[in-house]
């Protein structure tokens, strides 16, 4: 056991070097920089941009060094904590996606609990009821949820909230505090916003889940293992839930690997219909200008959190399912 932690804690290493050259490449791939970028929107708009600071910028932070120094410039930062300066908003990038990050991780962890809440005792609930009335209905329900668009449900539930609750139009919170310190009024504005994008984004994820769980539960439920356990009269819910409700889980425990990421990027698209001021929208935004250290000391955070979360889901899968080793061959 301890010698699988420490080599999959040293493959990390390399892994992150990978991913961290791969980002790298990719947000240097188009042509031009932020600046240049800056350049053309100036001159779009009929402004003049001044040549000798934007020269004395690209000197200062490297843009006018070879590439690999670049790379080098922007990793050694991360390593020592630094990630870097957002030309985009004119703060370090830590600043820039402080308050954003708590806000996303808000939803986000809103968004999670409505999705497991809902999703798996209506699983279990199909599964063991198959082809009932209760079954149809729910996965017809679950139809519905897969195929209706977040954009178009976020649109219908801003117009309802605002004309039932007097809820404001956009955004995760009343106008007025947008700019203030945290507060109980500001809170309570939050939480008053908060159902809106907790049911669009977490819809689909709801009904995606509970098909997958139904599957999988349904599949396990026939197998002998189950029939030899009812035959030896064991109770019925524990013969569900001791085998192979865990048997049924594993998909959902592997997939923690996505799961810390999402928590803080957030759904993106949803955002910007909704004028979330979440780090999916700053993302895409960054990406479009060409904001290097925003975006990929972002990026390079999610894929830090992805290794992390493969990492936590292998170890959780081989607590889980006693069929999983987490070295190779059986001791006899």
């Amino acid at each position: 056991m301890l010698n699988y932690l420490v080599y999959r804690l040293l493959i990390m290493i390399p892994t992150l070097i990978a991913i961290s050259l791969l980002i790298f490449t990719i947000i240097q791939l188009p042509p031009g920089d932020y600046f240049s970028t800056y350049i053309a929107e100036l001159q779009a708009q009929g402004e003049a941009a001044d040549p000798t600071k934007i020269e004395f910028l690209r000197q200062q932070y490297g843009f006018d060094k070879p590439i690999w120094e670049q790379y080098l410039f922007w990793v050694g930062g991360l390593l020592t904590g630094d990630l870097g300066y957002s030309f985009e908003y004119n703060l370090p990038v830590s600043a820039v996606v402080g308050d954003r990050l708590l806000l996303t991780f808000i939803v986000s962890l809103a968004t999670l609990v409505f999705t497991y809440v809902l999703a798996f005792p209506i699983g279990v609930w199909s599964a063991t009821h198959q082809y009932s009335w209760s079954d149809y209905t729910l996965t017809f329900l679950g139809f519905i949820g897969l195929a209706t668009p977040s954009f178009l449900l976020a649109l219908v539930l801003l117009y309802f909230a605002n004309l039932w609750f007097g809820t404001s139009v956009g955004g995760l919170m009343d106008p007025e505090f947008v700019d203030q310190p945290w507060s109980v009024a500001k809170f309570l504005s939050v939480l008053e916003h908060l159902w809106i994008p907790t049911i669009v984004i977490g819809l689909s994820s709801t009904a995606g889940m509970i098909r997958r769980l139904r599957a999988n539960l349904l599949d396990e439920l026939q197998k002998q293992y189950v029939t030899t356990a009812r035959a030896k009269g064991l109770h019925p819910v524990k013969a569900l839930v001791k085998y192979p409700l865990r048997m049924a889980l594993n998909p959902f425990i592997a997939d923690i690997g996505s799961l810390l990421p999402e928590l803080i990027s957030g759904a993106a698209v949803v955002s910007v219909v909704l004028s979330l001021p979440t780090t999916g929208p700053m993302l895409l935004e960054a990406l479009r200008s060409q904001d290097m250290y925003l975006a990929g000391s972002f990026l390079m955070f999610m894929a830090t959190l992805t290794v992390i979360g493969v990492f936590l889901s292998d170890l959780a899968l081989a607590a889980l399912d006693p069929r999983i080793r987490l070295a190779g061959g059986a001791g006899r």
